[in-house]
């Protein structure tokens, strides 16, 4: 059976397994604000694979990169910032491609059409 991307299916033991790291790790992101699983009504985490993605992510920047968890908050929220800026010039360019449609008419269905680029100037003497 195939969960959603968000749906929150993973207990801690099993991100923690998955990863290869610590569930305390994962208590200390948490903590930090860095990741937010959901809850079940018992109040156990619970995570969805958006989660466990962002979390490798942040194993990517501190193991790696050598960055601290104040630096992958930074991280983290310019990223959220610049993916929602990116979701708003596609909105609007869709926006402003609706309306150069608005109120035109194609070529082919025009009543007057446009020959030539050139226009003809004839001067009487």
């Amino acid at each position: 059976m195939m969960h959603q991307y968000d749906e929150p299916v993973y207990l801690i033991s099993v991100v923690a397994k998955i990863l290869d790291i610590h569930p305390q790790t994962l208590r200390q992101y948490e903590r930090e604000n860095l990741i937010i699983p959901a809850r079940s009504n018992g109040r156990i985490r619970m995570y969805s694979q958006r989660d466990i993605d962002k979390i490798r992510l942040i194993l990517r920047l501190t193991r790696e990169l050598g960055v601290n968890l104040a630096g992958v908050d930074i991280i983290l929220r310019l990223k959220d910032n610049v993916d929602d800026m990116e979701d708003t010039i596609g909105e609007l360019r869709n926006e402003v491609s609706r309306l150069k449609n608005v109120g035109s008419v194609s070529p082919n269905k025009a009543l007057v059409t446009k020959k030539s680029i050139y226009e003809m100037i004839i001067f009487e003497k």
